[in-house]
């Protein structure tokens, strides 16, 4: 079981980039329409200097171009049979748009026992800056354990 002593350890920085046909295939299957997504004219009329990225997209980012995506959850021994999804937020500073270079630097901020130790729901939150050091947002994703309960 994972316990608060895991709270604020740190794990290896994730960079990632931002490509035009990867969040194009985002958009598409997330059924995304809003051409600013999808037109760089559409973008630059609204105020980017290139397509930007829709809210969610920095978690499959992340995910994405990890070298091992689950590696806290190794580190942490947990089995990925027993890990749901929780939940997910998001907070923008500045826009993420196509081209940019961006760092995750994750770390674990939360962990809370629940209904009597059956599970365990772990918070990984992540600063993520871009090719310029700009803090452009943090993410933070709750994981569920089951846990293997003996009586």
């Amino acid at each position: 079981m994972v316990d608060q002593s895991a709270v604020g350890r740190q794990f290896p920085p994730v960079v990632a980039q931002v490509e035009p046909g990867r969040l194009r295939y985002f958009c598409n299957t997330l059924g995304e329409s809003n051409p600013v997504y999808r037109d760089a004219g559409a973008a630059q009329a609204a105020g980017y200097a290139a397509l930007p990225v829709p809210p969610t997209y920095l978690f499959c980012l992340e995910m994405m171009d990890a070298p091992d995506p689950f590696a806290f959850l190794t580190a942490l021994d947990i089995d990925l049979a027993r890990v749901l999804h929780g939940e997910q937020r998001f907070t923008y500073h500045a826009p993420v748009v196509v081209g940019d270079t961006l760092t995750f630097k994750p770390r674990i901020t939360g962990v809370t026992d629940k209904k009597g130790g059956a599970m365990t729901l772990i918070v990984v939150e992540a600063e993520v800056t871009n090719q310029h050091g700009v803090h452009v947002a943090d993410t933070a994703r709750t994981i569920v354990v089951r846990n293997v309960v003996t009586s």
